[in-house]
């Protein structure tokens, strides 16, 4: 039933498979000669089971979330109309593909062999895409490939090549939503900016629409998806028959992705999105997906001895796309009539893909209430969020204060304790054992307070907020924060500034003095070990307060302030310009 190409287009297919959904979910003899009809409907594990057994109609990873979307209305209970709607886009969406492959609309230009054409949009005058240029904005025509995102210029006059933005390689692609507006107002929420390092400005790609931004998020997605497999195919360093068959399955995704936004509006994401490789990105726990589906495609390597029982014989979604048209024949290197087509099915067992999906989806409702709680403690205001930081971070804020009390020697007897202490522990070679002592301490405070709470709900974390300002007062305390942080930036490169002095010898008699006592210490480093070079450091800081009256510390200050800073001379833009 599926050797023809447009067998989608065929009632007797689709209500085919709806019986075996229906049989599969009612298999008792009584109900044998059930057949379709508007009253009966499937349920999630029939469809779950019988729909990627197609690979064109679901694939296994986001069968769950395709029931969710056909379902949306009907109770999680699927009609056959619902059903033949969707395969009725799909055979459209795919049949434009597969017309879109074989005679691109761009004559000059030479896509590489292998690449599919998976979306083209702007051709309609009524449904126009921007590119943004600086305060400019121009009408375009975007094309999605299985490696890149081709942009074509549709000025009057002009027969530019499509630029080509690449999403196969590594370049730190960054594509996100943005804001565009007329003259480089950030206005309107309806665009895309693509940032790699083989550009040097990001680009922003508007897709205008009166209502919404449905076709901004559905571009943002599927050239997500693009990125996300070619991401995937560089991890796991696939060869070129398991680098094929993943993106044909990212192509079929977001051919299903179409065929859904057509027939029902719905615009799934996050964790109910119909794109593999977005979903594997999206969920907690993501990464088994990956790794299984890694596995899987191995079973495509030949030089691999696999289970009769585990093999994967052939690349079934890349076999699909040279079925309906989309690839051609010569790319698939084998007779596609003389194999049967079938899904990534496991007879007699769950197919590990859809293990590691189910296990992923249970982590969701943990990841959602623990997002949920960051929420709930996110507090406006910089008074209060500073009040909460000093509070957690008090432990750590006595301790200080209580090394520092030490070493102002109040209580001699407490001080010179502690200094013995150190002292013991340095030479012994005990500063090893510091931080795993440390670890092993939080860890056993942790382990008691998992057994002395029992599972009882944590108490809240009390913090006395501060007395409350106007938005004058905040105003002027954000002016005082920004004037000290200027004045912090101001000294550091000051120092900067007279250490190129050092450098340069702009005071030979202060350059000669720094170089020696550079070799000084350089020698001490080679020769002293570091424990004792510890133990000095450690003596300096501790006993400053008594053993000097501040004069070695007043004659530093003193020398410091006698070194010029090097020169600095602020060049305008429009001085350099000139240059």
């Amino acid at each position: 039933m599926t050797s023809r190409p447009d067998y989608l287009a065929d009632i007797k297919f689709r209500r085919f498979t709806f019986d075996m959904m229906l049989a599969w979910e009612r298999p008792t003899t009584e109900n044998e000669q059930n057949t379709v009809d508007d009253n009966k409907t499937v349920g999630l594990e029939a469809f779950a089971r019988v729909a990627p057994a197609c690979t064109v109609i679901a694939d296994v990873i986001t069968v769950y979330n395709l029931f969710d979307v056909l379902t949306s209305s009907s109770g999680n209970k699927l009609h056959f109309p619902m059903y033949d709607k969707y395969l009725r886009s799909l055979e459209k969406v795919i049949k434009v593909a597969a017309i879109a492959n074989t005679s691109s609309p761009e004559s000059n230009l030479q896509l590489p062999d292998g690449e599919i054409i998976i979306e083209i949009d702007g051709t309609i005058p009524t449904q126009p895409i921007f590119e943004h240029i600086g305060t400019s904005a121009w009408a375009v025509r975007v094309m999605l490939t299985s490696n890149a995102m081709y942009i074509k210029s549709m000025k009057a006059g002009t027969n530019d090549k499509a630029v080509k933005f690449e999403l196969a390689a590594d370049m730190k692609q960054v594509i996100k939503p943005d804001l565009t507006g007329p003259m480089g107002a950030r206005l309107y929420d309806k665009a895309v900016m693509y940032k790699s390092t083989s550009i040097t400005e990001p680009v922003y790609i508007e897709f205008a629409e009166l209502r919404g931004s449905s076709r901004r998020d559905y571009w943002l997605d599927i050239n997500l998806e693009i990125l996300n497999a070619h991401k995937f195919i560089r991890m796991y360093n696939l060869n070129k028959i398991q680098q094929s068959e993943t993106l044909a399955r990212a192509a079929l995704g977001i051919l299903r992705y179409h065929a859904v936004k057509d027939a029902f509006q719905n615009f799934p994401s996050n964790y109910k999105t119909l794109l593999s490789f977005n979903l594997a990105e999206n969920l907690p726990g993501g990464y088994m997906i990956l790794e299984t589906l890694s596995s899987r495609l191995s079973l495509l390597d030949d030089s691999t001895p696999q289970p009769a029982n585990r093999q994967l014989r052939h690349p079934l979604y890349h076999l699909t796309l040279c079925r309906h048209g989309i690839v051609s024949k010569n790319d698939v290197g084998m007779d596609i009539e003389e194999m049967h087509q079938a899904g990534d099915v496991c007879v007699g067992e769950i197919n590990p893909l859809e293990m590691a999906v189910k296990q992923s989806k249970e982590d969701i409702g943990r990841a959602e209430a623990a997002q949920a709680t960051v929420n709930q403690v996110k507090v406006e205001g910089l008074g209060t969020n500073v009040a909460i930081m000093k509070d957690l971070l008090f432990p750590l804020i006595l301790s200080f204060n209580f090394l520092q009390y030490l070493a102002s020697w109040e209580d001699p007897s407490f001080s010179t304790a502690f200094l013995v202490l150190a002292t013991y522990v340095v030479i012994r070679g005990f500063t090893k054992y510091l931080l795993p002592s440390v670890l092993i301490s939080v860890a056993i405070m942790m382990g008691c307070n998992r057994y002395a709470n029992h599972g009882k709900p944590m108490e809240a974390f009390n913090v006395t907020a501060p007395p409350s300002s106007s938005a004058m007062e905040q105003l002027l305390a954000l002016q005082e924060a920004i004037s000290a942080l200027e004045g912090l930036i101001q000294t550091g490169n000051i120092f900067l500034l007279k250490v190129r002095a050092l450098i340069l010898a702009a005071l030979p008699e202060a350059t000669d003095r720094t170089a020696i006592a550079l070799v000084i210490g350089a020698v001490v480093l080679a020769i002293m070990p570091v424990k004792y070079l510890v133990l000095l450091a450690f003596y300096e800081a501790y006993t400053r307060e008594i053993r000097s009256n501040g004069l070695g510390l007043r004659r530093l200050r003193e020398w410091w302030n006698s070194i010029p800073a090097a020169p600095v001379h602020i060049i305008k833009p429009d001085d350099k310009k000139n240059k």
